[in-house]
């Protein structure tokens, strides 16, 4: 059985996955602002629970939370980057500060993880990082620029932590869920910036909308969703990316050909630049 670092585990899909590696026998060492909201999330008190305190802007409380987890457990196998929210509104909208804020979160909280977990990964040459963006994190769309930026930003880090960690023996695999019935739309996961600028309604406008309306009507079950993160991490070659959801799989394959499409365009263009 394997020992799971879990970040943001006391709802949403961190705690979906959280509860599906602790039914499969696993340990999680889970971590959130406030240990007693996990503790909370897991009234059942199930084996292998280890709640622990840990703001992921915070070097030290993770520091913290890998000692801790290694004095229980002696080790962690698996490292889950799922601690983030949500920003909606245009671009030119959102204020300096809710794009730091969000930054500092949704990828410094990441890197801030990493520092804390891979030097054990590392030594033990084994392991799995398993970095929780979105389908937003590979196409993105008006009104969640900042937030797709963020994930876009994560991609690009777990790209070349891939690199970087498979002659250690350490897998990365990016998970990119499209909507599921979390509390991802309400308050406590979503930011939302107003619309302070009447000339974005045409753009913006119908995301915000649409978020606003499909708050649990999502189509994605996470508890399928935790179920096949869990998955993946005992698959023998597990990908770099992984979608969930048909609507990740559809905007996946839009961008695709979108992509393809303007590449053959344009490609005498690209092209005509070489020496």
């Amino acid at each position: 059985m394997s020992v799971w670092f879990v970040t943001g585990a006391s709802r949403g899909l961190g705690a979906e996955i959280t509860r599906e590696a602790l039914e499969r026998g696993h340990s999680v060492i889970a971590t959130a602002r406030d240990a007693s909201a996990v503790l909370r999330a897991y009234p059942e008190k199930p084996d292998g629970l280890l709640a622990v305190t840990a703001d992921v802007t915070e070097p030290a409380q993770l520091a913290a939370a890998v000692e801790a987890g290694l004095a229980e457990f002696g080790r962690i196998d698996v490292v889950v980057n799922n601690a983030g929210y949500g920003l909606v509104g245009a671009i030119e909208e959102v204020s300096d500060k809710a794009a730091r804020d969000l930054f500092d979160v949704n990828v410094f909280g990441v890197l801030n993880t990493l520092r804390a977990t891979l030097p054990t990964l590392r030594a033990q040459r084994s392991g799995h990082v398993l970095n929780i963006s979105s389908v937003g994190g590979f196409a993105t769309a008006p009104a969640v620029g900042l937030y797709g930026a963020s994930k876009f930003a994560l991609e690009g880090v777990s790209e070349a932590l891939h690199g970087e960690l498979a002659p250690l023996g350490v897998h990365v695999t990016i998970v990119e869920p499209g909507g599921f019935r979390t509390d991802f739309l309400g308050g406590s996961s979503l930011r939302v910036e107003p619309a302070s600028i009447a000339d974005y309604d045409a753009g913006a406008g119908p995301v915000r909308e649409a978020m606003a309306a499909n708050d649990g009507r999502q189509p994605g079950d996470p508890a399928k969703a935790a179920k096949a993160v869990v998955d993946v991490t005992e698959a023998a070659e597990p990908p770099l990316r992984l979608q969930l959801g048909t609507d990740a799989v559809e905007r996946v394959e839009a961008k695709l050909d979108l992509v393809r499409r303007e590449l053959d365009q344009w490609r005498h263009v690209a092209l005509s630049t070489a020496v």
